[in-house]
């Protein structure tokens, strides 16, 4: 089977990126080792969706099928210092409909699967899971598990932290484990979030708690592997209750939705997101910590990109030539590493250390609130990539 463009992983940043090219020409193949379902209830991991991501989404018309009364906007964000440090973010200030838009991991991947497999140009390889990958200057080949041998004229490795393809195109990833999880889990709160994210830097780790429609919320908790295993060990009303303390009681009493469930954080950075007719996106070209928020918008920003230099090329243009992937490559490498670089500083920043450090991160977060232009500046950044 032969196909201008192999991605290999249908999950959010591989099938936008098939999505994405729905205007092109290209002949596309979208390898999946098992089709998305939906869980019963809510889901218990969620993404806060950037407005840039938001307006990927629209491109590719699939941000206006989500059911938008499982989304929650979040107009408001406020961040505790581990002392007495805060900072506010606000959507008004800064002229923006909101700041993000929470979403639940499998209604985005449902959507977005549905969304390619009536594509034309697509063809979805599921259940379908590669064996060896071969290139050459001519173009690579990709045999499955199933002995079917495809042959493409890119590859793209959309398959998660730990990627195969990367492994097989011999990209050098280099991994620093933080010795922590993330914990999440949904609750139901007695008050009302009014659409406002809350996070605090504890002694503990970095607690946050995102709005989701009603008077629910979900929660990530950053924290160390021991207590992290400690949470998701605890009885649910027992959880309830050391999640309402830690945030202050800020919404009252709560009452769980889902269990509580737990991943390992780490860091990851690559030598460079590409190789001879091999691109990388999403997790597969990068990891990191999650108190921002921003790694599934790495994810689709990065296939935005690509898609970018993919969709609008001459019928004579190799879409494996070695000028697009550097192209795609240097768009991808400031927020990249501005992101890596800053939620790392950050975890760094506030992890237990003398009183000293602890007063001149407080200060600065206050400092930081206290500047609105500085402030305001820092959000169009998050939102949209550039100030």
């Amino acid at each position: 089977m032969d196909f201008d463009v192999l991605i290999v992983g249908a999950g959010l940043a591989g099938a936008s990126l098939a999505a994405a090219l729905r205007t092109s020409s290209l002949k596309i193949g979208l390898i999946e080792g098992a089709a998305p379902r939906r869980p019963d209830g809510w889901d218990s991991r969620v993404y806060a969706i950037s407005p840039a991501s938001v307006a990927f989404l629209e491109e590719i018309g699939v941000w206006r099928h989500l059911d938008h009364g499982r989304v929650a906007p979040v107009y408001d964000m406020r961040i505790f210092g581990d002392r007495d440090g805060r900072l506010d973010f606000s959507a008004y200030d800064c002229g923006l409909e909101a700041l993000a838009w929470i979403v639940e991991s499998s209604q985005l991947q449902l959507e977005l699967w549905e969304t390619v497999r009536r594509q034309h140009g697509v063809t979805l390889l599921c259940p379908a899971r590669p064996a060896a990958l071969a290139v050459d200057d001519d173009g690579a080949e990709l045999r499955l598990d199933d002995g079917r041998r495809l042959h493409g004229r890119l590859v793209v490795g959309a398959d998660g932290a730990a990627s195969w393809v990367r492994e097989q195109a011999g990209i050098r990833a280099r991994i620093r484990p933080y010795g922590e999880k993330g914990v999440v889990a949904n609750f139901e709160c007695s008050l009302p979030h009014e659409g406002r994210a809350l996070q605090w830097f504890r002694d503990d780790g970095i607690l946050a708690w995102l709005p989701l429609p009603g008077k629910r919320l979900s929660m990530v908790w950053s924290a160390a592997d021991a207590l992290a295993d400690e949470l998701v060990a605890l009885p649910p009303e027992a959880l309830c209750a050391r999640v309402a303390e830690a945030g202050a009681e800020t919404l009252g009493p709560l009452a769980p939705i889902t269990a509580a469930a737990a991943f390992p954080l780490r860091l990851m950075r690559v030598d460079r997101p590409f190789a001879q007719r091999v691109a990388l996106v999403g997790d597969a070209a990068h990891a990191i910590h999650p108190l921002s928020g921003h790694g599934i918008n790495l994810g689709f920003q990065d296939s935005r990109a690509l898609a970018a230099r993919l969709a609008g090329l001459a019928g004579w243009r190799d879409p494996g030539e070695a000028s697009i992937l550097r192209a795609y490559a240097r768009a991808r490498a400031e927020e990249t590493l501005l992101m890596q670089t800053t939620t790392d500083g950050l975890n760094r920043l506030f992890r237990p250390t003398d009183p000293v450090v602890a007063r001149l991160r407080n200060f600065g977060l206050n400092l930081t609130n206290a500047v609105p232009v500085v402030r305001n500046m820092l959000v169009r950044y998050a939102v949209s990539g550039h100030f």
